[in-house]
């Protein structure tokens, strides 16, 4: 019925917006004029900024109130990703952590909005993804 095409997260400053995505998932976001920008992520899914002052209806909500979910392929890709963006000075409200869908990790961007990143469980996997979003 639908396909999901694109996250958009309305952010106070585009550019400091702009320069975290950048820096953290390592690519470049296509500009698609001064007040928004797409960074794509794969499989026709993109995460787009939009700056917040320009959104039409006005909005006053930023982040924190929903997250992105990402997977990744296993726990030591999760590490890995983990010190990556810990390096690079990426603030973090929950560390690794083994849950029971699986191990992950949220960090925050600029905003506030919640980035979650994990890895489920290989056990039941299907069934404690479902329990993740319920």
């Amino acid at each position: 019925m639908f396909k999901i095409d694109s996250f958009v997260l309305y952010v106070e400053n585009i550019e400091i917006s702009k320069n975290f995505y950048t820096n953290t998932f390592e690519c470049d976001g296509e500009v698609l004029s001064p007040t928004f920008i797409s960074f794509s992520l794969g499989d026709g899914v993109s995460v787009e900024l939009k700056q917040l002052a320009q959104v039409s209806p006005k909005a006053h909500i930023t982040g924190g109130g929903t997250e992105l979910s990402l997977m990744v392929d296993n726990s030591k890709v999760l590490h890995h990703l983990y010190e990556q963006w810990e390096k690079k000075g990426v603030k973090f409200i929950q560390t690794p952590l083994e849950l029971i869908f699986g191990i992950t990790f949220v960090a925050i961007d600029p905003d506030g909005h919640r980035i979650r990143v994990f890895t489920p469980n290989i056990k039941g996997s299907e069934h404690l993804i479902t329990e993740l979003f319920l």
